[in-house]
């Protein structure tokens, strides 16, 4: 499963947290929704990084900034939860960060906290959102 497309993979991704949310609903913290898709992506054979740190190099020099993604699938697709009210520019922000930092082509928003998750899926693709 590692030759996948980042669109393959995204699909995949989707599916998985689409599943989730049939089973968990809307309204629990991000952590229960990020571990249980953790273990759905596992599942499919993916490889799942969590809490991935994004060190931040200036001037040559590795700083350890805090940055943590929230899950990377296959070292292609950063997924960011949120189980939140409404997405803001700033997880745009946030997301467009960590794909510029690690050089990745395409980052998912998934918003939990939403009663059909296909409206919570947003996509950044190369620093731009399909929003």
């Amino acid at each position: 499963m590692n030759n996948l497309t980042e669109n393959e993979l995204s699909t995949l991704i989707i599916g998985a947290a689409i599943k989730v949310h049939n089973s968990l609903g809307p309204g629990l913290f991000e952590k229960a929704y990020q571990e249980c898709l953790c273990y759905e992506l596992r599942k499919l054979g993916l490889k799942v990084d969590k809490e991935k740190s994004m060190p931040l190099v200036y001037e040559d020099v590795k700083l350890e900034s805090g940055y943590r993604m929230d899950i990377l699938v296959n070292d292609k697709v950063v997924v960011e939860i949120k189980s939140i009210e409404q997405l803001q520019k700033v997880h745009l922000a946030q997301t467009l960060t960590y794909l510029r930092l690690g050089k990745f082509k395409l980052g998912l928003i998934i918003n939990f906290n939403v009663a059909l998750l296909k409206n919570g899926v947003k996509r950044v693709i190369n620093g731009k959102l399909d929003w």
